[in-house]
């Protein structure tokens, strides 16, 4: 056996060499009662991601889908979620800055504010809040349902389930859902 194919399968067991080629993918379907599911992964096997996705989906009593089924039920926006008592700034205040910066809506509710911008000017925003000293409850680009589905007690278990063994998969980085909890 040749010195050079030796030295390469050393190397490749040992990691020394760096193949590893990590790509997005994105993964529709459907959970309990029409519940409708995006699972956003980084992979660097799409077989291995693919199956077990597949797997926690028929498991859970869901199915996956094909690219675009649920898609549509969504919308990519920014978030940013404050804390009521992280600041001290008015709300008019702050809903005046964030639109001035670009937010498309502000609502409160009793303990945070929620700021919703466009993907493309959530930077903008973000780094505006971030300047005039507000502190980040949650800030990220993320698909927000544009309807939402009501689950019984018991469905809203299995749902549960669903959302969790996704999450507990080593590829997946994301879940969003339009369950209303």
């Amino acid at each position: 056996m040749p010195n050079d194919t030796i030295n390469n399968a050393i190397k490749k067991a040992s990691g020394a060499t760096d193949t590893s080629n990590y790509e997005e993918i994105t993964y529709e379907g459907y959970g309990t009662n029409g519940v409708a599911v995006i699972v956003e992964a980084s992979t660097d096997n799409r077989n291995r991601t693919a199956a077990d996705v597949r797997h926690v989906f028929d498991k859970a009593g869901g199915n996956l889908g094909t690219t675009g089924c649920v898609s549509y039920l969504f919308n990519k926006k920014g978030i940013i979620v404050i804390d009521k008592e992280s600041t001290n700034m008015a709300e008019d205040d702050l809903m005046m800055l964030a639109l001035d910066a670009g937010a498309e809506d502000f609502s409160s509710d009793e303990n945070c504010y929620e700021i919703t911008t466009d993907p493309a000017d959530f930077s903008s925003v973000r780094d505006a809040l971030e300047e005039a000293g507000l502190e980040f409850v949650e800030a990220e680009v993320q698909m927000v349902p544009t309807t939402y589905v009501s689950l019984s007690e018991e469905d809203g278990e299995k749902m549960q389930r669903l959302i969790d063994k996704l999450d507990d998969l080593d590829d997946v980085m994301n879940v969003y859902h339009n369950w209303e909890q």
